[in-house]
């Protein structure tokens, strides 16, 4: 409630009277589309079981313009995405678009997994990071009774490359041995230490406020790490400290990387940090310059503008948010990449022209 919009916030408060919630229930409230889906979906648990009701209606009625846009959107609540992919798990269209949604809780899409269509369990399965993140959407993928023998067994392969077990689920058993060979029905060779085991040997990996490791444990640490299955090291980043994530961040696999960008755990301080690295893989770039929540952050648009590994197009629209000083200071800066510095020329001189003119 406190981070809602005033707007939003007298109609959906249980104090304020019911026929002022009643209206927002009814769709009635002129509000953005993610301030309307958040809305009704806080007025699903109103204490007046007509508001209650009238809400669950009317969200499941929205118009496509409404509901295209706010589904969409990274920045709505995970527990509205879940509720709303509960109900339209049936409608192909909306349920693309909030499987697609990275904020949309794992468990919510697991569960979806479980009985969704061939459309919808295809685009599941794309998300490579999602299903080694959250296994649960392996082993609900594979009780979905809709679904074709050769997408499963692609999920299964996947998973089991790289490092799931899940020993209770056939299709995985059937995995391991066409991945492994007949020997590995049961388990696959070496899998390696887990992230749970990673951490309890390390105990401060588990605690945000732990102080640095020693030297001597870090050198440990990484040959741990180096023997971790693709899963394990991607729940580790989910689950472990910073010294964790800076390490695993320059992991050679790209699903381990993104899973640390986009961590619950991460800190302002390593989003910056990430911005300013020249030498930042790609795909972790790339969930930063889209995350319209960290581009709020002044220092982190700054260091993107001049990250050479931005996409050009990218810089230019961050540079045209700077303050004249920065730009005037990215004009004598060789390090910055010359397609920025050039613009950034371009934009003092046509800034100042007029002064010259009258001169």
């Amino acid at each position: 409630m406190a981070e809602l919009a005033l707007n939003v916030k007298k109609h959906v408060d249980p104090s304020s009277p019911v026929a002022l919630r009643m209206m927002a229930a009814k769709a009635l409230v002129p509000l953005a589309p993610s301030d309307m889906v958040t809305a009704l979906f806080l007025l699903t648990a109103d204490p007046d079981e007509k508001v209650r009701s009238t809400a669950v209606e009317s969200a499941t009625k929205l118009p496509d313009r409404i509901l295209s846009s706010a589904l969409r959107d990274e920045e709505l609540a995970p527990p509205v995405l879940g509720w709303f992919l509960e109900r339209f798990v049936g409608q192909d269209v909306y349920a693309e678009m909030l499987v697609l949604n990275a904020t949309t809780p794992d468990d919510s899409v697991a569960r979806a997994a479980s009985h969704c269509s061939v459309r919808t369990a295809e685009i599941i399965s794309q998300n490579q990071l999602r299903l080694l993140r959250h296994e649960d959407i392996v082993r609900q993928l594979c009780l979905n009774p809709g679904l074709r023998g050769a997408l499963i067994d692609g999920v299964c392969d996947f998973a089991v490359r790289s490092g799931l077990i899940l020993a209770e689920v056939p299709q995985m058993r059937a995995a391991r041995v066409r991945v492994f060979g007949p020997e590995a029905a049961a388990a696959p060779p070496d899998p390696g230490p887990t992230a749970e085991e990673i951490i309890a040997e390390y105990g401060e990996l588990g605690d945000d406020n732990a102080p640095p490791m020693e030297e001597g444990k870090r050198l440990t640490l990484a040959q741990r790490i180096m023997k971790m299955s693709i899963a394990e090291k991607i729940k580790l980043a989910t689950k472990g400290n910073k010294e964790a994530r800076s390490y695993l961040l320059r992991d050679t696999n790209k699903l381990v990387s993104v899973a640390v960008i986009r961590s619950p755990k991460i800190t302002d301080g390593e989003i910056l940090a990430v911005a300013n690295n020249r030498a930042a893989q790609d795909d972790v770039l790339r969930v930063v310059y889209s995350n319209r929540e960290w581009l709020k952050m002044y220092p982190v648009k700054l260091a993107l503008t001049k990250n050479p590994k931005v996409p050009l197009p990218k810089a230019l629209q961050f540079l045209a948010q700077l303050r004249e000083s920065e730009v005037k200071d990215l004009t004598k800066n060789k390090n910055v990449p010359s397609g920025v510095q050039l613009m950034a020329r371009k934009m003092i001189d046509k800034k100042n022209a007029p002064k010259e003119e009258k001169k």
